[in-house]
Order: structure tokens, then sequence, then C-alpha cells
């Protein structure tokens, strides 16, 4: 008899329902990941609410989480079977190694990538899940399963830092106080960024933003044009936050988009040419799990506190509805 898990489907835009699956089988070189929590993404929420985001389309039932921890159920072929029983942190992505970005090192640019919770790749709101054994990074004690999970949106902070240069001294911007600026803002200062401006427009994620290591907190409408800020990093999307957040950095500046946004953004252009500024975007990360579990176990950065809301993978779609509300930072479903 062929053994089942539960998995949280979704069947149409604001449909989840729980399903009896069978229990993938590791191929070679997988591990299986008997899932233990699973953080709710914004993109997770685009897809519930509206069954796209840009040209990835929900076009059959999907299985959605790509923030994912868990333990080693069982191995495939050529895994040593010693890592069964570890507690790992998912970094949710297949990879074509034949690929030319992926032999250069940028496997996250690989066009043939397969991520987890990206039409037609189920995701991680189920019991089980297989994943390459090189993307199930062992977690050290102190690190939550929570934790662990979060290790996936503190990558793409990690990603886009790195393509900031950031450095010791820097005066560093970060636009949008949602759960990614927040990181940003606790590496930025782990990575000795000396100032650290958050801007939101909502005075509750401007606390949130104080509490969580920036050296200011100014509402999204301050004119920052004289802030003469050494990195920017865009975590909202917005139009706004991009044209005052380029206008805000001084000469050879560097600036990093990672909020996702409209598809077509005017940019102060005159700024770019005359202070020579380095405009450039961040996809998903590659490489970044070592830094991120470091900068985790060291405390650095603390990602439990992130955490507002707790579900069972029943309750999928209600932790799907608290993630949309402003008020929640990180909605955490425990699958098993």
């Amino acid at each position: 008899m062929t053994p089942t898990m539960r998995a949280a489907v979704l069947q149409a835009p604001g449909e989840i329902t729980v399903e009896e699956r069978p229990v993938p089988l590791p191929n070679p070189g997988d591990v299986l990941v008997r899932v233990t929590a699973v953080g709710i993404c914004g993109s997770d929420v685009h897809y519930y609410r509206e069954g796209r985001i840009g040209p990835f389309v929900v076009e059959e039932p999907l299985v959605l989480g790509h923030e994912s921890a868990g333990v080693v159920a069982a191995v495939g072929d050529g895994v040593d079977a010693s890592r069964i029983g570890e507690r790992v942190s998912v970094e949710p992505q297949r990879i074509d190694w034949s690929s030319t970005q992926a032999r250069a090192g940028r496997y996250n640019l690989d066009p043939q990538v397969q991520f987890f919770a990206t039409p037609p790749v189920d995701g991680a709101f189920a019991e089980y899940v297989t994943i390459p054994a090189m993307f199930a990074h062992r977690l050290p004690e102190g690190i939550s399963d929570e934790a662990g999970a979060l290790l996936e949106p503190l990558s793409v902070a990690v990603a886009a830092a790195r393509k900031s240069r950031l450095g010791v001294g820097d005066h560093v911007l970060v636009t949008g106080a949602g759960p990614i600026g927040l990181i940003l803002t606790q590496v930025a200062r782990a990575l000795g960024a000396a100032e650290v401006t958050v801007t939101d427009v909502s005075p509750e994620r401007l606390s949130l933003a104080e509490a969580h290591g920036a050296t200011a907190a100014l509402d999204a409408g301050t004119d920052l044009s004289g802030l003469g800020a050494d990195v920017l990093l865009e975590a909202s999307g917005a139009p706004s936050a991009i044209h005052a957040g380029l206008r805000a950095l001084g000469p050879a500046g560097r600036a990093v988009l990672i909020g996702m946004g409209a598809d077509d953004v005017t940019i102060p252009l005159s700024a770019v040419q005359n202070r020579e500024l380095e405009v450039t975007g961040v996809f998903r990360y590659a490489n970044t799990w070592p830094t991120a579990i470091e900068l985790v176990r060291s405390g650095r950065v603390d990602l439990d506190r992130l955490i507002t809301g707790r579900f069972s993978l029943e309750q999928t779609a209600e932790a799907l509805e608290a993630a949309a509300d402003p008020r929640t930072l990180k909605a955490i479903v425990h699958p098993s």
C-alpha cells in the first residue's frame, strides 16, 4: 500500500482544499523531508488571491509555500543514510547544472529552474517534500524550525546585500518596512552599516523598523533628496519609493530593487547619470544559506521575532488571509 500524506492545494483563487496524496519518493541525490514549518510569502498571497504573478499563471491545482524547514525522513541513492533525522532548512529549487548561468555560479538565473510554488511546481504546504540533498541545509542547535523556514527570505536579503556591496560604515536606505524590509534592516546592521534609514507609509511598521535596528524611521512622503545614502535596498515595489530612493543616493550610490511592483517604472535619469548611480535587481539567491545560517546562529539576525501567527495545515487558507493583513509580519503553517 502506497503511503499518503496531506497537502493543502490551491484549486482556484481563494479556494484551498486539503487532499491526500502519495508521499513522494526521493530520486537519486535527493532527500525526503518531513515538513515541520512553512512561512507564508507575499507571492503565496498573490497566487492565492489572484491566481498569477506576472507571467506565472496557476492553470492547474498547485501546492503553495516555498519557505520551509523540516526533518530528513529518507534518502535517495547516493545520499549518506546518516542524514536521516537531520533538521534542515530547504532551499526550494532544482537546477539544470548544465545551463550557462548555473555553470557560471548564478544558478538562480538558470532558465530551467524548478522553484517551489511557482506554477507548475508544487511547494511545501504538505507533510513531505523532496529536494536535492545539497539544498537541504543542516540546522544547528539553537535555530528553531520556524527560523529555519525563514532562512529563505533572509537569503533574499543576503543576496541583495551582496549585490549592493554593502560595507562597514555605509549609510543604507531601506524603502518598505514589510518582512523583507525588516530583515534587510537587520542584515545591514549585521554587516556593519553605520546608519540604516527605513521608510514606510505605516507608523506601526516604522516602529517595528526601529525595533529591528533602524537608526532612523521616516514616513515614505519625507523629502529624502539630501540624504546622500551609499546604498538603497528597495523592498516595497512602489514606483514612488523607487523614485525617491534613487534621488536619496549620493554620488556612486548603489541601488538594488527587490520589491515586486509594476513592470514599467520611470526613474530619475539625470540623477542616475550625473551621480553615476548603479541600479540593479535581485532574483532570489544563490549560495546564500551558509551565510544566512551563520547570521542567525550568531544572534546577529533574529528571525523568530518576525512570527505573528501559527496555523495548522487545515488552516492554510486562514493563514494566507492573515498574511494579507498589514498587521501580520510572518504567518507560519505547521504541516506536521
